[in-house]
């Protein structure tokens, strides 16, 4: 006679919930900051360009270039400088979403059990801190352009520097959900990236512009985060009104000044939008 034993085994459960999800963006940020540590050539030479642009451009056309007698022109170019820092650094942070998917990393982690929008999420983040740390080389030389190592200044500037970073990682996201070949996503994000940074007015002052380049300027996102940073430098400077009506002019709609605070809430709301669509095409497309 035989007996048949039979065993109740007990699987374990999916991973799932809040905690997992979170786990999971954890994870490829921290990816993305292990890649930021061992690649410090990128570092370096991500930082030459705003480097050439504020102590060798900045310098040079201070000597030509009359905004104000007033304000040192390299004063005025340190926001805008800054935020060219990220905007490269950010976008190609995104855009490397293209090697994963070509080295077959991508299709991994899609496989793993965790939801898109987690991938997503640590790829922004991760891509913006790394950005942004890298910043962090340019706002220790802000005495030497004029501007005061102020806490609150400085703590304001990183703020809005990785506001802008997530919204142009989120960019190079999106545009890494369409583009599957690496030699395709470098040109095409220059030539999305290339008129954001000359029509946020990061190089050149927003007053007195002809009426077709300022509506251009205005539709620009990027807009909305290199201008507060630069009324929060001027905040912190005493030059005279007209001086800062010339160099720091308010943004309006119709004649209606903007605040800063929308402004700022204007670079929020597009940046969910960038993470949001990215999300909505990978969960279409891959």
């Amino acid at each position: 006679m035989s007996t048949t034993i039979q065993r109740e085994v007990e699987l374990p459960a999916a991973p799932g919930g809040l905690a997992h999800e979170l786990r999971a963006t954890a994870m490829v940020w921290r990816r993305e900051m292990i890649r930021f540590r061992r690649d410090r050539t990128r570092v370096f030479a991500m930082l030459l360009q705003p480097l050439l642009f504020l102590f060798v451009m900045g310098t040079g056309l201070s000597s030509v270039v009359s905004v104000s007698s007033e304000v040192d022109f390299r004063t005025f170019l340190f926001p805008g400088v800054l935020a060219m820092s990220v905007l490269f650094s950010a976008a190609f942070a995104g855009i490397s979403l293209v090697w994963d998917r070509e080295f077959g990393f991508l299709r991994e982690m899609l496989v793993a059990p965790v939801s898109k929008t987690s991938i997503i999420l640590g790829k922004c983040l991760g891509g913006a801190t790394t950005a942004t740390l890298q910043t962090t080389i340019l706002l220790a030389l802000a005495g030497l352009v004029g501007v005061p190592y102020d806490l609150g200044l400085l703590l304001s500037l990183l703020g809005l520097l990785f506001l802008g970073a997530l919204m142009l990682t989120a960019l190079g996201v999106l545009l890494s959900a369409r583009i599957k070949q690496i030699q395709s996503a470098m040109p095409a994000s220059q030539l999305i990236i290339t008129p954001m940074m000359f029509l946020s007015g990061a190089l050149f002052p927003l007053a007195n512009l002809p009426g077709w380049l300022s509506v251009l300027t205005k539709v620009n996102p990027l807009t909305y985060v290199v201008q507060p940073m630069r009324s929060v430098v001027f905040d912190h400077l005493d030059v005279p009104a007209s001086a800062r009506a010339a160099l720091d002019p308010a943004i309006t709609w119709a004649g209606w000044e903007v605040p800063v605070v929308l402004q700022v809430l204007i670079a929020v709301t597009c940046t969910v939008g960038l993470i949001a669509a990215g999300i909505a095409i990978f969960n279409r497309t891959d």
